[in-house]
């Protein structure tokens, strides 16, 4: 098929996904979103695709419909097929699994390519993609070792995130949860949302060479009518409630995160928070690094992981 013919596919796609028996339009707007994404990338049909952080597989469905049916799509999440609400990822991926895509999907949960068990042979697939999920890592280290992992595998890298410079002041709710849930999380209190190490869009271009990837070209990404700021907000003023998340904080830090929420109060609206803007960075594969002899387990990748809805990036 023709690449820009996959927004036009959306309502198709978006309805075959678990979530929308919950939220049509909200899912709609999220598959719309991947859709128009994979639209402007270089993937063809008949495509090897390795997916990280495929969560309940938003964006699994776009890929899975692009590659076509001599394609094949490899959708990776460390996260348990449990894990998720009110649809849990192992129900979504099963519905996906008896739709007619079904066929060019291969679900893989539990699986973390940093487990040196998980292997595949060298240059297996024509494109590794990472979309939404990237914040989830427990640290930027644990991303560019898992970009290093996957290099030898792939030949092409599709990644795309939340741009956290805000392009208008209705943007500064969303910003102002990323931020706060990020320092909570660097100051040692895990939560359980979708941000946990977030970072610009220059981080990442200076993280890519060092795991072996040349940036090809960045460019910013509309996400007008996605939900995503309103589910931060949510997340963040339920985050900061919860005591429990709180006490370990050092003092400073505990009072900087009250006063950012007490902010955060103030400047957000009960419903559209305008979401930031993403960014897309399309890179090639430079050289072959090798993977270091002891690296961490990232944490479960967000796909698109939504408060009050299934998690996963996709």
């Amino acid at each position: 098929m023709n690449r820009s013919d996959l927004p036009a596919k959306a309502s198709s796609l978006a309805a075959g996904m678990a979530a929308a028996d919950h939220s049509p339009a909200g899912q709609l707007v999220q598959t719309r979103h991947r859709a128009t994404l994979v639209a402007g990338w270089d993937i063809a049909p008949g495509s090897t695709v390795l997916e990280l952080g495929c969560g309940q597989g938003d964006m699994t469905a776009v890929l899975a419909e692009a590659v076509g049916p001599d394609g094949r799509v490899v959708a990776i999440d460390v996260a348990d097929p449990s894990y998720g609400s009110p649809v849990t990822l192992g129900e979504s991926a099963a519905r996906l699994a008896a739709g007619p895509l079904g066929p060019r999907i291969d679900f893989r949960f539990a699986t973390d390519v940093l487990d040196p068990s998980v292997d595949f042979p060298a240059g297996a697939f024509d494109h590794v993609v990472l979309a939404h999920c990237s914040w989830y890592f427990a640290s930027l280290g644990q991303l560019r070792d898992t970009l290093t992992r996957v290099r030898r595998w792939a030949r092409h890298l599709w990644f795309t995130e939340w741009d956290l410079t805000p392009a208008s002041g209705d943007q500064l709710a969303h910003l102002l949860a990323v931020l706060i849930q990020g320092q909570i999380e660097a100051a040692g209190s895990r939560g359980h949302g979708n941000v946990r190490t977030p970072f610009s869009r220059e981080e990442l271009l200076r993280l890519l060479p060092e795991a072996g990837w040349a940036a090809e070209g960045s460019k910013p990404v509309d996400t007008e009518g996605l939900q995503d700021g309103d589910w931060e907000v949510a997340a963040c003023l339920d985050l900061v409630g919860t005591e429990e998340h709180l006490a370990s904080l050092p003092e400073p830090v505990r009072r900087l995160v009250l006063s950012q929420a007490d902010v955060l109060r103030a400047v957000a609206v009960e419903r559209g928070n305008r979401p930031l803007a993403a960014y897309a960075v399309t890179a090639y594969a430079a050289w072959t690094p090798a993977l270091p002899s002891s690296s961490p387990s990232p944490a479960p990748a967000r796909g698109g992981g939504r408060p009050g809805s299934p998690a996963g990036c996709g």
